[in-house]
């Protein structure tokens, strides 16, 4: 088949497959008389491995790591790849925590508004008017000084 035919049946970008194949993680296919690829059903089940993975987030480094393990019997490799989906699942539930708290200050900022303006509009704004404080280094509804002063006690140097 050639590229676009793979690019449909995976749902994989042309330019995407072609980096795949420059990356390694994608064998070259065979080449017709005419010049054009020809991608055999191996190469579709690998982009489509390899597209399950992305779909997971899982790095194109890590990617290569698991096509290196698909047919390994190894069980210190099959234990690395149980180790790469640990820390996987890790990052994955470090960026959950930051999406709650994300979400908490949000809803902090939201409280000031709640459409009082439709209400009020002499009053202003209070979710601009919170982020206007915090861009001038002032606490705010969604980052109290507390959490200002041990993000600069955080902060680089």
């Amino acid at each position: 088949m050639r590229i676009g035919a793979l690019s449909r049946a995976t749902g994989v970008d042309i330019e995407t497959i072609r980096f795949y194949e420059k990356s390694g993680l994608l064998p070259g296919p065979s080449r017709s008389e005419n010049g054009y690829r020809d991608y055999a059903q191996a190469h579709l089940e690998r982009l489509a491995f390899i597209r399950h993975c992305r779909a997971l987030d899982i790095s194109l480094a890590d990617i290569g790591l698991l096509l290196n393990s698909l047919n390994s019997r190894d069980a210190a490799q099959l234990a690395a790849v149980d180790g790469l989906v640990d820390a996987q699942l890790a990052r994955v539930r470090a960026r959950l925590a930051s999406m709650r708290a994300l979400e908490q200050q949000l809803v902090a900022l939201k409280a000031r508004c709640d459409g009082q303006h439709a209400q009020h509009p002499d009053q202003g704004c209070g979710v601009l008017a919170e982020l206007v404080a915090a861009a001038h280094g002032e606490a705010c509804a969604c980052h109290h000084r507390e959490d200002k002063a041990s993000s600069a006690a955080a902060a680089p140097q």
